[in-house]
């Protein structure tokens, strides 16, 4: 086989897919990390940041000149720097400029440069810019050989490799972008608390990242809002780089008068299109969603202003807000992820503590360069000015060897020991220089840079005097951007999350009903609309009949016990509807199949229970104690092998319990104890003593239940069974139920003597 080349004469490799794949995809990799996605540590930008800014120097747009055409940057930006499309750079160009997507914008733009709406800019042919003073404390430096250069990609130009960064812009503006296999989001800070916490950093290398959060307080987004996030969870998302912060609108009540009011939000969280927000709020209201909430209205103009009318007067303004905090973007996470690229160009995610020493040993660094770039000058300057000294110490002999000898140059050199650049800058000196004032000049000069190289040398020489020079520059920045100037003031406080009630919140998303639930035999339930039913038509299946009946609000929560001896806690809003003969009761209560209902009631967490096992054997309990939430049910009353038969209120002083050998025995209800948890104690006794039912009544009102017809009857001797818990008893009197219960478990009997009395 001959040799494999290509018509043009190229050479072709063979190479196995899998490699070739990988690494061309690596290299693809590694170009979006470094050039796309993550910031430089040391200046927080991008590639296309940096030279946009760069381009916009170049082009000399100071913040005191002129604006300029956007499209004049666009366009040097990509013939110069960036080769990839206009309207990315223009994208990038606009973010600078959007004062609410940049705490502290970089870019002075004049036009439509869009909105916190959503919309989009005017195109760059149609807007214009220039520096913000912001930038050009990130450019200064740039032409003092602060930082290094490099070839552009067509290598007719050079752009710096960082910028100089006098601004801790990393933190202070923010970033986010996805690369592969990695993502950035850092959030906007205080650039003044950046300056006080580096300036700490600086005073103290060993400062813990706990420390450096009493000056960074956390997040301060350009749209301002509220951070509930807690100082712990912060302190830790700073100290591990990674987490995020929980931020909330502004909002106020504001009073309409007659007892009326409107709710006004003022700002809303970071990176949240008003547009869109309010969309989703009518959304919402349309679906029925926001029980609360009557209507929404964006009333902005400059600053923001959305109003929200409750339902009525009576809506609590706290769960209102609550219940949109909970499902709309008025409150929204932003999250930390410090992964950004250390000096070296490598992707790191760092601490808080790490990115500030990143900047201040770029800092550091910048100032070194400086000083030695500007060392250099003074040197080169300081050595022409002895060369003048000596021209005018012997004027006449310079004039005459410059007027006639062929090597001027030469002579001069070999005559006054002068270098060849002494020489060559006494050759090139004007005739006016001459002059007497010109001669105290120089040498005015000359001890002026004399004490500056004295100066600079010292200054490059001592590490200390260094972070002394870094640490001036810093205050510099942290006085310009204070808390008592415009830009530099806090706009996102601190708070901690209202303790507002939770139950009312998940209420709030509730429309209230009235309704009625119905529990059958073999276990199916049901919730019937409204109060006014008549339980005597309600439908079952063949076999089947009603159980319980317990009218509430959707807004409730039922509580059930079983024979297991657990009570289980069932949501009345989600429930199913009157059509049909409902769902099985398993479906909403983790019911074993073992286990049947005892009661079904509306829950009220002050009310005092009686519960009681077919063994005779009982206590009471708080109802708020049976509550739980868990579809398992929760185990109070311990069985064993028997099962629970008796829950009901215990509302009365004396308790009347009735054995399955026709014994009745009456006693005060607080000889029963009140316990959370067990098997109680007993409550009837004689040899192998059954419980078949149990009341509790008013000594006062006297002994009744309801016989089969639906009748309220009474026991008016009923002190002639009054006796001691866990005694026998005595034989019960004659009218008493046969089937030894004090209330029938027809729901339509109870339902009519309930009507009847």
């Amino acid at each position: 086989m001959g040799e494999l080349v290509t018509p043009d004469g190229g050479e072709i490799f063979e190479e196995p897919f899998d490699e070739a794949l990988s690494k061309r995809y690596l290299a693809y990799a590694l170009s979006t990390i470094t050039q796309r996605a993550l910031p430089d540590a040391r200046d927080g930008l991008k590639p296309v940041h940096r030279r946009i800014l760069h381009a916009m120097r170049l082009l000399k747009l100071d913040p005191e000149t002129a604006f300029k055409k956007s499209a004049r940057v666009v366009g040097d930006v990509i013939g110069r720097f960036h080769p990839h499309g206009d309207q990315a750079v223009y994208d990038a160009m606009v973010r600078l400029a959007q004062d609410f997507a940049s705490r502290y914008p970089l870019v002075d733009g004049q036009g439509n440069f869009g909105n916190i709406d959503g919309d989009n800019a005017a195109a760059y042919r149609y807007t214009e810019a220039r520096l913000t003073e912001t930038a050009r404390l990130l450019l200064e430096g740039l032409d003092e050989g602060a930082v290094d250069f490099r070839k552009t990609y067509n290598e007719e130009d050079d752009e710096p490799v960082v910028l100089p960064a006098a601004f801790p812009n990393l933190l202070a503006n923010g970033s986010s972008g996805i690369a592969v296999g990695m993502a950035t989001n850092i959030p906007p800070h205080n650039a003044y608390e950046l300056c006080r916490a580096a300036r700490q950093l600086i005073n103290n290398p060993d400062a813990s990242v706990a420390q450096l959060c009493r000056s960074v307080k956390g997040p301060d987004f350009p749209t301002g809002g509220i951070c509930v996030e807690p100082a712990e969870a912060i302190r830790e998302a700073y100290e591990t780089g990674r987490g995020g912060f929980r931020v909330r609108a502004r909002w106020e009540q504001e009073d309409l008068g007659r007892g009326t009011w409107q709710i006004v939000v003022t700002e809303i969280p970071y990176q949240v299109q008003k547009a869109k927000l309010v969309e989703r709020i009518a959304q919402l209201l349309d679906q029925k969603k926001l029980p609360l909430l009557e209507d929404v209205r964006d009333e902005s103009a400059e600053d923001i202003r959305l109003v929200l009318e409750p339902k009525n007067r009576n809506v609590d303004p706290a769960v209102l807000m609550e219940s949109l905090f909970k499902l709309t973007e008025l409150e929204s996470r932003i999250s930390l992820n410090l992964n950004v690229l250390d000096p070296y160009g490598a992707p790191r995610v760092m601490s808080l503590k790490d990115v500030l020493r990143v900047w201040l040993d770029h800092r550091r660094e910048v100032v070194v360069r400086r000083a030695s770039n500007r060392l250099a000058k003074v040197e080169d300057r300081l050595e022409v000015l002895a060369g003048y000294i000596i021209v005018y110490a012997d004027l006449d002999e310079v004039i005459r060897i410059i007027r006639f000898e062929d090597e001027p140059k030469q002579t001069l050199m070999k005559t006054f020991s002068l270098t060849e650049r002494q020489a060559e800058a006494i050759l090139n000196m004007r005739l006016r220089a001459l002059r007497k004032l010109e001669e105290i000049a120089i040498r005015e000069e000359e001890a002026k840079l004399t004490a500056e190289r004295k100066t600079l040398k010292t200054l490059i020489a001592s590490d200390a005097e260094q972070w002394a020079k870094v640490d001036g520059e810093i205050a510099a920045v942290e006085e310009a951007y204070g808390p008592k100037t415009p830009l530099g003031r806090r706009r996102t406080e601190f708070a901690d999350a209202p303790d507002t009630d939770l139950d009312a919140v998940a209420e709030a998303f509730i429309v209230k009903e009235s309704i009625t639930v119905v529990v059958s035999e073999k276990g199916w339930i049901r919730a019937l609309k409204g109060h006014s039913i008549d339980l005597s038509s309600v439908v079952f299946k063949e076999g089947d009949r009603g159980m319980f009946a317990e009218k509430c609000e959707t807004t409730d929560k039922l509580i059930l016990f079983a024979t297991d001896g657990r009570f289980y806690t069932l949501d009345a809003s989600k429930l199913p509807g009157g059509r049909g003969h409902g769902e099985p009761l398993r479906l909403h209560a983790g019911l074993p199949d073992a286990a049947a209902p005892v009661a079904l009631f509306r829950h009220e967490p002050e009310r005092m229970l009686l519960v009681a096992s077919r063994a005779a054997q009982g206590f009471r309990i708080k109802e708020s104690e049976v509550f739980g939430m868990k579809k398992g049910g929760k185990q109070v009353l311990n069985v064993g092998d028997g099962e629970a038969l008796v829950c009901i209120p215990a509302r009365g002083d004396m308790v009347a319990v009735l054995g399955a050998n026709k014994k009745l025995l009456v006693f005060a209800l607080e000889e029963i104890p009140e316990m959370t948890r067990g098997k109680g104690v007993r409550l009837l006794g004689g040899k192998g003593a059954e419980l078949s039912d149990a009341t509790v009544f008013s000594a006062e009102e006297g002994l009744s239940w309801i016989d089969g017809a639906g009748r309220r009857q009474s026991l008016p001797d009923w002190p002639n069974w009054l006796g001691k818990r866990a005694q026998a008893g005595r034989i019960q009197p004659k009218g008493l139920p046969k089937n030894q219960k004090f209330a029938p478990r027809d729901p339509a009997i109870v339902a009519r003597a309930a009507d009847s009395a």
